[in-house]
């Protein structure tokens, strides 16, 4: 206990955080249990201890004992990382199987019987079906980001690992959100779950701060050049995320133009490389990285004080998970967003989801303004760096190049975006986000005349310029009049009705939503015990607002509300929304017989080898094999890569079975008595050397004299062939 104790305090733990110490009780004593917590509380540990304290010490022949699943590779590279930091005093071993590496190392990776197996679901999959791996010396299995596993599409892969484990097992389940999905997962996979439910109202840190910076599309580049420059600390960390990976290497390029030190990571980079770049960044060589949503969720960046968001995210859980990456265990740190007028629609679905007022910063000057209010930069400061951004598109051909690239990228990259909720879009219209004013800590920036400058532009003169300059005799003069006069109550109305709008405090109209996404009969359904962190005592706000709620006369048990109390939440962390389900279900009427409309129904694919787009029907089994639980997975997860490798590496394909049924039966069995008896007990020693696993030095010696042999060989036969020739010459010449 002692070691472990010390193990622990090396990694720098001393008080566990609010989510360690509810589960690791929990998983010590062998329940199953579905952990809900926000990013950054300490989940990782959380089942790395109970997994240590429980396995304990290395066991060479009983194969893995526990298994660990992670949706992307980073998170899995991380994890075993930490098993190795934490696990340092402990003889336990551990394996990677991430795909993108070399199988044939993954292979003897897994004939090492490693203790704890990290992997993604899908190269695992491939894995177990091609070794016809057996995994029912499993203990413990954790599935670690399990909204993210199945956001990505893993689904089929993890029920069919499932029904490869054991029943006896005990599962863990880590998440942030509960979606209806994993519900359904945790009825059919987890035998008498608890669900342990934290920090679920509290959505984001409270050491975090949000900062909106509203501009125009063009602009965006400029105010990130500002941040990076004059606001952000240039000791401190700082990760990027933008839309797809030519945003990426489009920002690298402008970014290493400015001087500024910087790495990136994208989906399709290579796998080495953003092994390297990541080291970069997390070793601090370099303090800003560049990242796509491939980095959003699951990457511990210990000492991470800043994110940028140049393009805001669609789906507010996106947010959470992208900003999640700062403010970890207890630090502070600051998330920039910078929104454009056709992400503002997002910006409203954000405060809705979070149950946030939404503050625009007033034109005019004011010190009652909160921190998380949505204003602009200093125009004098944009303007400078985007003039030099200019002047780099018009002499640098690969910018320029990088920029029309981006703009097509950005134009797939909308059509494939979620649209915003309706009401969003609708709120948008009354509000005036973008004439908000400066941000009360860029201030400081703005200069006496820039000043000047805005206050001209928010001038407006009662009259236009036909009336101020031409004489009140001339015909345009009375144009403008008997104009004027004849839209003066449409004028007029248009005043009051912005008169009233600055007037009222504009604040969406949105309670903050108190359940999960997930029905609370269904979770009632599928977990015999949920525990909750303690209520906390009412603020004064919460109990005004309950107590209108009393005043108001309605009938609760009759009264049906437009729309459900956790909508903008179920917005927020839905997997698949009606509208994907729909069009997946869709049927379409011209066709006029069955064979058509299957035709209709089948997928188009791009095959790279064709160069051309392939129809695949998903309803056929061609190409497809039966795992022994009835799932029909593609072909390509069984080929003869195992074989090929055991043949190359002279290993037999039961050799630690025969191991331990041999050990078994030597323990059993007596010496041999009779003649017969020995006889056979030697062949039967024999039979097993020669399947043995041969050292270097033994394959090295069997060259040694093949090839000894062969030299002597063809010594025998050529010296006889010379000797006879020569003989024959002899006589001849005679």
């Amino acid at each position: 206990m002692k070691e472990d104790q010390i193990r622990i305090l090396k990694r720098g733990y001393k008080i566990p955080t609010p989510i360690q110490r509810k589960t690791i009780p929990i998983a010590l004593i062998g329940r199953d249990m579905v952990a809900m917590a926000r990013t950054g509380s300490g989940k990782t540990a959380c089942f790395l201890i109970p997994i240590f304290e429980k396995l304990k010490i290395r066991q060479a022949k009983s194969g893995a004992r526990a298994l660990i699943l992670s949706p992307t590779r980073e998170l899995a590279v991380q994890t075993n990382k930490f098993i190795k930091e934490l696990g340092k005093f402990t003889s336990l071993k551990s394996s990677v199987i991430l795909g993108g590496d070399s199988m044939e190392n993954q292979f003897s990776a897994l004939h090492g019987n490693p203790d704890i197996i990290v992997a993604t679901p899908g190269r695992f999959l491939h894995v177990l079906v091609e070794m016809d791996m057996n995994l029912q010396s499993i203990e413990i299995v954790v599935y670690d980001e399990a909204d993210r596993l199945f956001e990505m599409g893993f689904g089929e892969q993890i029920n069919e690992i499932s029904n490869r484990l054991p029943p006896s097992r005990q599962t863990l389940l880590f998440s942030a959100t509960l979606p209806k999905v994993l519900v359904d997962f945790t009825k059919a996979g987890l035998r008498n779950p608890l669900l342990l439910r934290l920090d679920v109202e509290s959505k984001l840190p409270d050491q975090l701060r949000l900062c909106f910076i509203t501009c125009r599309p063009e602009e965006k580049l400029a105010v990130l050049l500002c941040l990076l420059k004059h606001v952000v600390k240039p000791e401190s960390q700082t990760v990027i995320f933008v839309a797809t990976m030519h945003h990426v290497e489009y920002v690298h390029q402008i970014l290493d133009k400015a001087g500024i030190p910087n790495t990136f990571i994208y989906s399709n980079l290579d796998h080495s490389a953003r092994k390297i770049n990541a080291a970069k960044f997390q070793n601090g060589k370099v303090k800003v990285l560049v990242v796509t949503d491939v980095a959003a969720r699951g990457i511990d960046i210990p000492h991470l004080d800043n994110v940028i968001n140049v393009n805001f995210p669609a789906k507010s859980k996106l947010f959470v998970h992208r900003v999640g990456r700062c403010a970890r265990a207890g630090r502070s740190g600051t998330a920039y967003n910078i929104v454009s007028p056709d992400e503002y629609a997002y910006l409203l679905d954000l405060h809705l989801f979070l149950g946030r007022s939404l503050e625009i910063v007033p034109t005019v000057e004011t010190s009652d303004v909160s921190e998380e209010a949505i204003g602009k930069l200093p125009q004098s400061m944009i303007e400078e760096e985007l003039s030099e951004l200019i002047l780099w598109h018009e002499r640098i051909t690969d910018i320029s190049n990088m920029q029309n690239v981006c703009n097509n990228a950005y134009q797939q990259y909308t059509r494939s975006r979620p649209a915003a909720s309706l009401e969003s879009n609708k709120r948008v219209k009354e509000l005036d986000i973008s004439n908000a004013g400066i941000l009360p800590e860029f201030r400081n920036y703005l200069s006496p005349s820039a000043e000047m400058i805005s206050k001209m532009k928010n001038y407006r003169p009662r009259g236009t310029i036909f009336e101020i300059v031409a004489k009140p005799s001339s015909v345009d003069y009375k144009v403008m009049k008997e104009k004027r006069a004849f839209h003066k109550n449409t004028i007029l109305n248009h005043q009051r009705k912005i008169e009233e709008r600055q007037s009222l405090n504009e604040k969406p109209k949105s309670e903050p939503s108190k359940l999960p996404s997930s029905s609370t009969d269904e979770i009632n359904e599928a977990f015999s015990e949920v525990i909750t962190p303690k209520k906390r005592r009412m603020d004064d706000l919460y109990r005004n607002e309950k107590k209108k709620m009393k005043r108001l006369m309605k009938d609760d048990e009759f009264y049906i509300p437009y729309a459900a109390p956790d909508k903008h939440t179920e917005d927020g962390l839905a997997v698949n929304s009606f509208a994907t389900e729909a069009e997946k279900a869709q049927v379409d009427f011209v066709a006029d017989n069955e064979d058509s409309r299957r035709l209709q129904t089948q997928i188009k694919k791009w095959d790279r080898k064709k160069k051309k787009m392939i129809t695949i029907n998903n309803n056929s089994k061609v190409g497809k094999i039966r795992t022994e639980s009835g799932v029909w997975i593609p072909a390509t997860y069984k080929t003869k890569r195992y074989s090929q490798w055991k043949e190359k590496n002279k290993i037999e394909a039961n050799e630690y079975d025969d191991d331990e049924e041999s050990s078994q039966m030597q323990k059993l069995q007596t010496k041999p008595n009779t003649h017969w008896a020995r006889h056979n007990q030697k062949l039967k020693e024999k039979l097993k050397a020669k399947s043995e696993l041969k050292t270097p030095e033994q394959v090295l010696k069997a060259r040694e004299l093949l090839e000894r042999k062969r030299r002597r060989h063809g010594r025998k036969k050529g010296g006889g062939g010379g000797g006879g020739r020569g003989k024959g010459g002899k006589k001849g010449r005679h």
